[in-house]
């Protein structure tokens, strides 16, 4: 194993051939190995922090799969410790109000489920302390850590069971699922059996009241996609089931949170049942009722809450291509800015009892790390390195670009220069288009294995990030604007970034490639269809070829009438159908490459079948389709990411720089370790 590790190390810095690749510059190979804190937790007295480490596979290293989750914590000093490393999973976590022990969720050896673990912070083994016949999917500690409400998804019955270990292993779609339900179980000396909470609904989330006499749910009806997204809703029952109080929110949820005595609750809300995305911070009273907005017109969207006292909320809010930590009292008033919308892009915030932060957030030089807020302090620390091998990678500049639609709509992007430029020449340029579109780039770190701008940048390509109409962002009105009108305006904005970026004499209008997944993929396909003369490759990801077939086929068809459409394809069938890439097939002379996960509930491969078909028999164009079995919306193995990175690149190298004409084989050559003899 330590010399499959060495060799892996070693090719990291050769670049494949035929790619000019610019000393120093990053690579695919070391995006794949790149690491990330995805969550992370301050103890009561805020001297640590724990967090979650998502650590790549290595390809052709490691056994195939999704990437590992370590539990890690870090002192004030950033004195960094692994506690439950390796080939693991850990997931949600928590402190015990001791500040002694920490709770999480694993799957550890020997145990056929998910369950919830204790594990001491000065020394000792992660012990289970709860669990169910099924997964546990989430947990809420009680006050004083003695019990804790699990969730789990109900087991099968007996009857059903049998039946299927003889073979009856059919799906009855829409209707089979089986609802998340509720459990409290004691902790402790003599632990004894959960106990069963009857919830009429599914439920989602679920938070202890600090006052320990209720919890915050968050139900939905069925257990399906579609309500999870906009039919969640908020009750608030005591500990034996009893309703206390409702929350009758208007569309999509976001984060729910406690003030410490347990007298409000913050509640992340949608405006209104049309609104794409949650990002208006409300309160409520400890029995529901009438949520109170205490951002109106907020021209941004919050995405993590938390409380600095009984009086005080804290928020992060994103605001254009920034994020701004604010504060601001429980009645609307005394509102503040913490730390002002620069620098690193804010991912969440936790508080401590007394007033210290924990905060995870990335910047254009790194992934996202562990900060330190210190009560009374106005900047954040940096605690965690999780990439010390990036100081030594030259990464390209990153700058904000603003420019004007045609219509006058004022929009901005984020702009990844090429590593080197030769004098004022013409550069290539990948226009990478976000998904959603109820989402938003920020000015942190951009790269990944679905969107290689550094990488790009190494090989003198531009890359450009644009947050057309409709990104999040900018407030709600702002979101809203491609509300019934689906590939309009907001992609002659993708159009009119990348025209500017010509005026200025940066862009070779020649070479301009186009990719995104989802809502991304369907902009991709666009560009290769109706706007084919401005792009000379595209790559679409589990996008959107047909409109009407995505609403009738996918799993979210009120979400798309909701927020999107506000029309079903049989009140509009010319709407849904102009708005369809395959539409427009005709025009097509943009050699397309189209990826898809095979099991993709969200946007049904079949969307990528129907492009691939449809291009093909229109002969304008090369196309060529790569499927990924097992995978969905998103490609989560290390060995799909390493495939799809290298073929991105490869599609882009071939019509933007290269030869052109035919693709390029379809076969790849992995660059992987040889096995040692005998292994």
């Amino acid at each position: 194993m330590g010399r499959w590790r060495n060799l892996l190390l070693a090719i990291a810095f050769i670049p494949l051939p035929g790619w000019a690749q610019a000393e120093g510059g990053m690579t695919l190979e070391q995006v794949a190995q790149t690491r990330a804190v995805t969550r992370a937790a301050i103890s009561p007295d805020g001297g640590r922090v724990a967090y979650v480490l998502s650590v790549p596979r290595r390809p052709g290293v490691d056994p195939d799969g999704r990437a590992h989750s370590e539990l890690h914590v870090v002192d004030r000093a950033g004195h960094s410790r692994g506690y439950v490393t390796g080939e693991t999973t850990v997931g949600a976590l928590d402190w015990f109000p001791d500040g002694r022990h920490i709770a999480f969720l694993s799957r550890r050896e020997g145990k056929g489920t998910t369950g919830l673990y204790r594990i001491p912070v000065d020394g000792g083994e992660a012990r289970r302390v709860a669990g169910l016949e099924t997964n546990v999917t989430a947990f809420g500690l009680s006050p004083d850590g003695r019990q804790v409400a699990l969730l789990g998804q109900e087991p099968e019955d007996t009857d059903t069971k049998a039946l299927r270990d003889k073979g009856f292993s059919q799906k009855v779609y829409e209707e089979d699922w089986r609802a998340v339900g509720l459990w409290i179980a004691p902790l402790g000396e003599g632990e004894g059996s959960p106990r069963r909470v009857a919830v009429d609904g599914s439920v989602q989330s679920v938070h202890w009241s600090p006052a320990g006499d209720r919890l915050a749910l968050v139900v939905t009806p069925r257990q399906l996609t579609d309500d999870t997204l906009v039919f969640a809703r908020v009750r608030i029952i005591d500990l034996q089931g009893r309703e206390l109080g409702r929350v009758d929110n208007p569309g999509k949820l976001g984060d729910l949170a406690w003030s410490p005595d347990g007298a409000h609750l913050a509640i992340i809300s949608a405006a209104d049942e049309n609104d794409p995305r949650e990002g208006r911070l409300t309160v409520v009273g400890n029995t529901g009722g009438e949520q109170r907005d205490l951002l109106p017109g907020l021209e941004g969207h919050v995405w993590s809450v938390a409380w600095q006292d009984a009086d005080t909320l804290l928020y992060v809010s994103h605001e254009g291509v920034q994020t701004r930590l604010g504060a601001i009292g429980v009645g609307g008033g005394d509102g503040r800015t913490v730390l002002a919308a620069e620098g690193p892009v804010w991912n969440a915030v936790s508080a401590s009892s007394n007033g210290e932060l924990a905060l995870v957030g990335h910047s254009p030089a790194h992934p996202a790390e562990v900060f330190h807020l210190g009560a009374g302090e106005s900047r954040a620390r940096q605690l965690t390195d999780s990439n010390p091998w990036l100081a030594g990678v030259r990464l390209a500049r990153q700058e904000v670009v603003r420019y004007t639609a045609r219509d006058g709509l004022e929009l901005e992007g984020l702009l990844v220069h090429p590593l080197e430029r030769r004098g004022d020449g013409r550069v290539p340029l990948i226009l990478v288009v976000h998904g959603g579109p109820e989402s938003h780039y920020s000015n942190g770190w951009l790269t990944g294995y679905s969107q290689p701008a550094q990488p790009a940048a190494a090989r003198g390509f531009a890359s450009f990030f644009p947050n057309y109409r409709a990104s999040t962002g900018r407030g709600v009105e702002f979101s809203k604007l491609d509300y019934g009108r689906p590939g309009m305006e907001q992609f002659d904005d993708l159009v009119d970034g990348v025209a500017h970026l010509v005026d200025i004499g940066l862009v070779d209008r020649d070479r301009v490639g186009i990719t995104g997944g989802s809502y991304g993929g369907y902009a991709s396909a666009w560009g290769a269809t109706w706007y084919s003369e401005h792009f000379a490759a595209a790559v679409m990801f589990v996008g959107i070829s047909d409109q009407a077939s995505l609403v009738t086929s996918g799993d979210i068809p009120w979400e798309q009438y909701l927020v999107h459409m506000g029309t079903w394809p049989w009140e509009d069938p010319e709407m849904f159908r102009q708005a369809s890439p395959v539409t427009h097939a005709q025009k097509s002379r943009t050699p397309t490459l189209i990826l898809h996960g095979e099991d993709d509930p969200r946007v049904p491969v079949g969307q990528s079948y129907m492009m691939y078909r449809y291009l093909k028999l229109a002969g304008q164009a090369p196309v060529r389709l790569v499927l990924y079995p097992g995978e969905g919306h998103g490609n989560a193995r290390a060995a799909s990411r390493w495939d799809y990175s290298l073929r991105l690149m490869r599609w882009m190298e071939h019509y933007l720089n290269g030869p052109g004409g035919d693709p390029p084989p379809y076969q790849l050559d992995y660059r992987l370790p040889e096995a040692e003899a005998g292994s």
